[in-house]
């Protein structure tokens, strides 16, 4: 017999933890190699952990709902293997034994926070872990309005307590004084939130937990980047009549739809080539200039919620390869079949309002990029045509499309001059282009 530690893998460079959210098997059960074990969320997308052996689920170390680092193990496997690698387990015992002791040091030094409270409330090891460390009490800790299942307190809900809300909730009171009345207008411009009146014909809908990350990932984006937007129109003319003409050709030839969206990312991906200084991120006062060009394509999900999966190194491929690249993450997002790693590490992000019928939008950048491009309905409308006979009145096919961008790090002129090179890019389209 042998045993394998099933640890929750790598999903990506920016996430650290995952929540279990279920387990798929039970201790006794057989399991098959890359059987899927349990399931995982993370603040990016939900996913399930397969197994890399064959053999029993012995121990399950991570109850649902529990925060778990990247590399921990989260459950033990015994094999049939012969070849046990017994260094392994005197490893993991050696490790067991020095986390007792630093653990035992640690409650000499620290009161810690019990995982249930008196109230009956639920901590996760990851939030008892922060409160201590902060020297939160019990008091502080079940004052903290969670946003997590049945109400728990997550990490953000911790973080942004002691970020931003410890100095003002649940600090002993002061002396009462004498309060001046400040003018009706002062009181308005607080920022708390107006209470909802309800009536017995209301509705109340529980927020989804993934609508609640993006609602929490939008406000935290507008609240750190200076967002100004520049639109501009674009005739898409030839590009319609071009697809019009070979659209059936395509898909004989490469068994795939071919849409606007791969042309228009092409331009993209060309325009950011030209103008690098889009394709950048912040961090505090440095900027990081991003050497690959990884576009983000908003997707829709089947609950309605969006998601953006990344079409890696886009400016390396051609038109092909962009049609396919969009379809395959389109098709796994309306599917839910998204990785981890296809909504990893994107530099710049492309959102289609137009599929819903908007002309034009103003999006929330996706942090921590610095600009997005929201790509408006393509529509026939009256246009002015210049011909060297004079102009005249006749029917394109033009859209608009909107780029917000942070202007702490692109100015005006920037983000214009970015548009533009996309219309003209657009604009030059050669009707008798082969694909």
């Amino acid at each position: 017999m042998a045993i394998f530690e099933v640890k929750l893998p790598k999903m990506g460079e920016s996430v650290a933890e995952a929540t279990i959210t279920s387990w798929l098997k039970n201790v006794g059960d057989s399991i098959e190699l890359d059987e899927a074990i349990v399931e995982i969320a993370t603040d990016k997308v939900d996913s399930e952990v397969p197994s890399e052996v064959e053999g029993t689920l012995i121990e399950i170390l991570f109850e649902n709902d529990a925060t778990v680092n990247v590399g921990d193990t989260i459950a033990i496997i015994e094999t049939l293997e012969e070849n046990a690698i017994k260094t392994e387990i005197k490893i993991a015992n050696k490790a067991t034994e020095i986390v007792s002791i630093i653990e035992e040091e640690i409650k000499e030094q620290i009161k810690p926070i019990e995982k249930i409270s008196d109230s009956g409330k639920f901590f996760s090891p990851l939030v008892r872990n922060i409160a201590t460390t902060e020297g939160l009490s019990m008091e502080e800790l079940e004052g903290i309005k969670g946003t997590g299942k049945d109400d728990r307190v997550t990490k953000s809900d911790i973080l942004n307590y002691l970020e931003n809300d410890r100095n003002t909730i649940n600090t002993p009171k002061k002396p009462k004084v004498t309060e001046v009345k400040q003018p009706k207008i002062e009181k308005q411009s607080k920022t708390t939130a107006t209470p909802v009146s309800l009536n017995g014909e209301d509705e109340i809908i529980e927020m989804s937990r993934m609508g609640k990350l993006i609602a929490h990932h939008m406000v935290a984006s507008v609240q750190t980047s200076a967002h100004v937007q520049s639109f501009i129109e674009v005739d898409v003319t030839n590009i319609v009549k071009w697809r019009d003409r070979i659209k059936d050709q395509f898909f004989a030839r490469e068994n795939e739809k071919i849409t606007y969206t791969p042309i228009f990312m092409q331009a993209v991906a060309k325009a950011i080539k030209d103008f690098p200084m889009i394709n950048i991120a912040i961090d505090g006062d440095k900027i990081i200039k991003k050497k690959a060009i990884n576009l983000g394509m908003a997707a829709a999900l089947a609950d309605g919620n969006l998601i953006v999966p990344v079409i890696k190194n886009a400016d390396q491929l051609n038109l092909v390869g962009m049609t396919k690249a969009v379809n395959n993450l389109a098709n796994k997002a309306r599917k839910g079949k998204l990785s981890p790693d296809d909504i990893q590490d994107g530099t710049y992000t492309v959102t289609n309002v137009g599929g819903f019928g908007s002309v034009f939008g103003t999006p929330i950048i996706n942090q921590p990029q610095v600009a997005i491009l929201a790509l408006g309905a393509v529509r026939k409308v009256p246009a002015v045509i210049e011909t060297s006979e004079g102009d005249f009145i006749g029917i394109r096919h033009k859209m608009f499309i909107s780029h917000s961008y942070d202007h702490r790090v692109v100015n005006g002129a920037l983000g214009g001059m970015f548009i533009k090179a996309i219309k003209d890019s657009l604009e030059s389209w050669d009707v008798n282009t082969e694909f």
